[in-house]
């Protein structure tokens, strides 16, 4: 068990030999593409109609632009070998942080979102000559 902590808290890792290194590679890439989607998360909710969707998603944006930037910045200090930003408990916290916003997103979504359907009136003929309610 204190070689599991020495792993997770080890202030500066070995392992990663620059940028071309897959793992870093991957994680550029993965981290990237949360900050380019965070863009098209902008310009998706600007074209939504339904006021709940706009509600409820008015926090993706920013969330995916964060957790990219985030991302990107423990990469190169991995990569740097920047003392105690390079721990891979960093990594942990990022993910777990992650995996919470996203779980907490999809269960706000799933009770708050909903849609107005409008009820077309049925033209009745008969209506006409059905009683009416008596006035007062």
């Amino acid at each position: 068990m204190d070689a599991f902590f020495t792993y997770l808290f080890w202030p500066n890792p070995p392992g990663e030999t620059g940028y071309g290194s897959p793992k870093a590679l991957a994680l550029l890439i993965l981290c990237g593409l949360l900050v380019a989607a965070s863009f098209c998360i902008a310009a998706w909710r600007k074209r939504q109609t339904n006021p709940m969707t706009k509600k409820l998603s008015r926090s993706w944006s920013s969330a995916a632009m964060w957790f990219g930037c985030i991302g990107l910045f423990l990469v190169v200090c991995r990569v740097e070998h920047i003392q105690y930003l390079a721990m891979r408990f960093l990594w942990v916290v990022w993910l777990f942080s992650l995996l919470l916003y996203v779980g907490i997103q999809v269960k706000l979504y799933r009770t708050r979102h909903y849609e107005v359907i409008s009820e077309e009136q049925a033209d009745d003929p008969r209506d006409k000559y059905l009683p009416k309610k008596k006035r007062r």
